[in-house]
């Protein structure tokens, strides 16, 4: 789907913001580049729909060269949010959402059945938000619109640049777990950036971690968290932080099951939790079982948010 083919950024005073990158992600993929302030990770977002011009080597998108697609045109198959929401104040929300799709020449009454259908879709009324202006809305309910209007025109490809980290945190984890329930329905390419690890394994299909403007692993979320390619990774991910991993059972996350495939991947009831991420890394879903008999199942997404959970109260404490 995306491509980075020695992809390098550097700027005139020589600073080089990414240094000969190679990334491929997949079609559908939720993708999160995370990494210290300066690690190049947004640069790297920029360049995919060439707000940011590279340097040197080849971003592919489908194949072809994104310097080969029109400016326009490749912008408008592409989805932005940013962490500053950016919708035009003297707009009505409505009017925001169909900036593109008027700009692609919709129909419009195709234009008003979409910006429904979005808004019904983050959880708007949209008899109620269609009308009101920005300033009416909570910065969360503006985040909600910033998203709709990314997917305004039906885009194969989402670029999300810290999209929530201006929130508080009860309305970050709330758009978190939307974003989640949303990509299960649209199935979009998303590419996420974020300076913020337990959001990272929250949300991502695979994370690539960034340092000085070099990727350092790739990997899913229980690939990092078992196997840190380094120190700086272990670091980063948060490996040894204490009681959150000390404390892990499967007891606390099991999820019902009635009687498991034969394909079925199987844990017992006692594995440690390198054991199951390593397992994860595999397999969607593993069956539990204790004294000879299955007592539940776990999923990645359960174990991540356990952990991510855990990750906040140790932050807290």
């Amino acid at each position: 789907m995306i491509q980075f083919d020695n992809v390098s950024k550097q700027y005139r005073d020589g600073t080089k913001a990414v240094d000969s990158i190679n990334l491929h992600i997949k079609e559908g993929e939720f993708f999160v580049i995370i990494g210290p302030s300066g690690s190049g990770k947004t640069t790297v977002l920029k360049m995919i729909n060439r707000l940011i011009p590279l340097t040197s080597g080849t971003i592919f998108i489908n194949g072809k060269r994104i310097s080969d697609y029109d400016i326009h045109e490749l912008r408008w198959d592409i989805g932005y949010v940013l962490q500053q929401i950016a919708l035009f104040p003297h707009m009505t929300i409505g009017e925001n959402i169909a900036i593109v799709p008027e700009l692609k020449n919709w129909e419009q009454v195709k234009i008003k059945e979409r910006i429904d259908e979005l808004l019904e879709m983050v959880g708007l009324e949209p008899d109620i938000y269609r009308i009101r202006k920005p300033h009416e809305l909570s910065g969360g309910q503006q985040q909600r619109v910033g998203v709709t209007r990314a997917l305004a025109a039906n885009p194969p490809i989402i670029l999300m640049d810290e999209p929530f980290s201006a929130l508080d945190p009860i309305s970050r984890e709330k758009l978190q777990d939307d974003l989640i329930s949303l990509q299960k329905k649209i199935k979009k390419t998303i590419v996420f950036v974020t300076h913020d690890m337990k959001e990272a394994l929250k949300l991502g299909d695979r994370i690539c971690v960034m340092k000085d403007g070099e990727v350092v692993q790739i990997g899913t979320p229980e690939e990092l968290l078992a196997h840190p390619e380094n120190e700086f990774v272990r670091q980063f991910v948060g490996e040894g932080q204490g009681p959150y991993i000390e404390g892990f059972s499967l007891h606390e996350i099991l999820l019902p099951i009635s009687e498991p495939e034969e394909s079925m991947a199987v844990l017992p009831a006692s594995a440690s939790l390198e054991e199951t991420l390593s397992l994860l890394a595999a397999h969607n879903e593993i069956a539990v079982e204790e004294d000879g008999e299955f007592i539940g199942l776990v999923d990645r997404q359960t174990v991540i948010r356990k952990l991510a959970g855990s990750m906040r109260r140790e932050v807290k404490s």
